[in-house]
């Protein structure tokens, strides 16, 4: 039995040595390695995927645009002219461009619409004799090829007129609204508002 134990003892002790200064070489060198290529996988992924999102908004794909009024009292013509940009609030301009209060699309495809307009002064004896005839149309006024009505919405009895539809715009239409002269349109931004958005090419 002793010289069982002692056979068991001499081969746990022989084997191949191995050099405990190398291996605890390479632990150290690998550790701060492994670490560094973790960090740089980072930083990497986040400096690459903001720019890559800042794109994907700044891409034409994201065309759209929610107008307020350009309200300046009396109205020499039919045409309601609209702004729009982030110093007013909720109104933003993201790919189209405004002309003269005029919506131009800068890019072709699909766009939802949607306009609301509330009048002022509706209770007026003004809106008692033109309510029969009182309209607000939205349609392509530039350039003359494409012009079109895509909107026509009657006010009848009512203040308020609201509509939204899909219609496809080429680059360069320029959309414009008309509301019957003499009404004018409530300046409220919650009240008066127009926009549209690119959803398909």
């Amino acid at each position: 039995m002793q010289l069982r134990l002692r056979t068991m003892m001499a081969e746990e002790g022989s084997g191949c040595p191995v050099p405990r200064l190398l291996w605890a070489s390479i632990q150290r060198v690998a550790l701060p390695v492994f670490i560094l290529a973790g960090v740089i996988a980072v930083v990497y992924c986040f400096l690459c995927q903001r720019p890559a999102q800042q794109r994907q908004l700044e891409s034409p794909g994201w065309d759209m645009a929610e107008l307020q009024l350009n309200y300046t009292g009396r109205r020499r013509d039919g045409r309601l002219r609209w702004l729009g940009g982030p110093a007013l609030g909720r109104s933003f301009v993201h790919g189209p461009e405004l002309d003269n209060g005029q919506l131009r699309v800068r890019r072709s495809g699909i766009y939802r619409l949607h306009i609301q307009v509330t009048l002022a002064n509706c209770s007026s004896s003004l809106w008692a004799t033109t309510r029969h005839r009182a309209t607000l149309t939205v349609g392509i006024c530039s350039p003359a090829a494409h012009s079109i009505s895509l909107l026509r919405l009657n006010f009848h009895e009512g203040c308020v007129v609201t509509s939204q539809r899909l219609t496809p715009l080429a680059h360069g239409d320029t959309l414009c609204t008309n509301l019957t002269l003499p009404l004018l349109p409530s300046p409220n931004a919650d009240e008066t508002f127009f926009g549209v958005q690119w959803v398909h090419p």
